[in-house]
């Protein structure tokens, strides 16, 4: 009986282990979704998953059975699992969401951010002039996912956070082919500084009707992008 009963443990400590190690890959993958090293449509191989994070075969089944759950891999019967691609009517269904819980993050930012954070805000805002002023795109854009995860974290939100996180990670190749297209952070400057001087006057209205005229901006400039095109947000 004692037997059993430490063989169950042991079953259990792999289990345990197989689920962190899931986790773990999962998050790697997800990286590599988001900052474009796995292309849409890519096959996600588990046998070269394996090998390259040096894992079982297992965790890597498992990480990709997150990662589906989480939008960002599709897995077809007899052809395995590939990084699943987001059109761009789908990207703008996402931004509609996020206007609504972003507007509510910002919201929540102006309620409770201090003097010290508030001055950490100026200072990204800041950045981000100085980048559109030497036209560094890619800093900008950069500067434009640290002041929005920012104020998520501000907001201590944590539930609108996590579903942020989600949909900014189906949505990422479209927003940076966004803030590439020519003229774009000239646009979008002004409404980051119009948050960022809401959320520093702990006026919450203003955050959120600042952060919404944002992403009504961004949905709008989605809009004008057709199927074919090869501007980049």
């Amino acid at each position: 009986m004692a037997t059993n009963h430490g063989e169950s443990r042991s079953q259990r400590t792999a289990g345990s282990r197989e689920r962190g190690a899931g986790g773990s890959v999962a998050a790697a993958i997800r990286e590599g979704i988001t900052s474009g090293e796995f292309a849409p449509e890519q096959r996600l191989v588990e046998a070269d998953l394996s090998a390259r994070f040096g894992t079982s075969r297992s965790a890597v089944r498992s990480a990709l059975l997150q990662l589906t759950e989480e939008g960002l891999v599709e897995r077809e019967q007899n052809r395995g699992a590939r990084v699943r691609a987001v059109s761009l009517d789908e990207a703008v269904e996402i931004c509609e969401v996020r206007m609504m819980l972003e507007g509510l993050c910002a919201a929540k930012a102006a309620e409770r951010v201090g003097d010290e954070h508030a001055a950490e805000l100026r200072e990204v805002g800041d950045r981000m002039r100085r980048l559109v002023g030497e036209g560094d795109v890619l800093g900008y854009s950069e500067a434009n996912q640290l002041l929005h995860r920012r104020i998520r974290e501000l907001s201590g939100q944590h539930t609108a956070g996590a579903v942020l996180e989600r949909l900014r990670a189906q949505s990422v190749r479209h927003q940076f082919r966004l803030s590439l297209q020519p003229g774009r952070p000239t646009v979008s400057l002004p409404e980051h500084l119009a948050i960022i001087d809401a959320i520093g006057s702990h006026d919450p209205e203003a955050a959120e009707r600042a952060m919404r005229t944002h992403l009504g901006s961004v949905i709008g400039a989605l809009k004008e992008v057709t199927p074919g095109s090869s501007l980049r947000v």
